[in-house]
């Protein structure tokens, strides 16, 4: 199991993640949160290139801050 990346790692990622790379970070599983994009309830803002998906990471940043 991969640990959870900091806050502050996190502050440092690319303008967009992988899904897997922000399910890490969220602390769920990739299968989960691919789930919750394809509901339209996910927590985070994601972008879809073709068939790939992508998070945005300051929608990541604002979730892992929020109190």
């Amino acid at each position: 199991m991969t640990a959870s990346p900091t806050l502050a790692e996190v502050r440092t990622w690319p303008a967009v993640v992988s899904v897997e790379q922000a399910a890490t970070a969220l602390g769920c599983s990739r299968s989960g949160l691919y789930d919750r994009i394809r509901r339209g309830d996910a927590p985070v803002r994601t972008l879809t290139h073709g068939r790939r998906v992508v998070v945005v990471t300051a929608s990541l940043v604002a979730v892992l801050e929020a109190p």
